[in-house]
């Protein structure tokens, strides 16, 4: 699973609306592969579908071309224990989140054709809780 290997804080405000407003003003054009999958919508999104993503697409390929992953979940994301009372704290560290705007290059695909690539990341936005595109590099 992707996590950060250290934090300054442990615990982090959740600022639902503000991380959220606008549009991807970094990481929205392809930068290394042929092929993309773009975010339409803004949502938080766990490291296991970063994950489960990423083996779908990486399957479907059979190992071949190269895949990189545009985004990292940064974010903590904590939780209380179920039927617990209100007070004492906030919760611990349930997992982590990555926050994707739209317009958000989330994986790139290289080395394969375009029906083999849309097929893949056409698997992997089923994967993902945003409605996605399938964008190509014009030379």
């Amino acid at each position: 699973m992707l996590s950060p290997k250290r934090t300054k804080y442990r615990k982090r405000q959740r600022q639902v609306k503000k991380s959220m407003l606008g549009k991807a003003n970094r990481g929205n054009q392809l930068s290394f592969g042929e092929f993309g999958l773009v975010s339409m919508e803004s949502a938080w999104i766990t490291n296991r579908q970063i994950e489960a993503a990423r083996i779908a697409m990486t399957r479907h390929i059979k190992r071949g071309g190269k895949v990189w992953i545009r985004f990292f979940p940064d974010v903590p994301y904590t939780k209380k224990p179920a039927e617990t009372r209100m007070g004492k704290g906030k919760g611990s560290p349930e997992h982590w989140v990555a926050v994707a705007k739209p317009g958000l290059v989330m994986f790139e695909l290289s080395g394969v054709s375009e029906s083999l690539a849309q097929d893949a990341l056409r698997l992997a936005a089923s994967k993902l809780p945003v409605k996605t595109k399938f964008v190509m590099r014009r030379w």
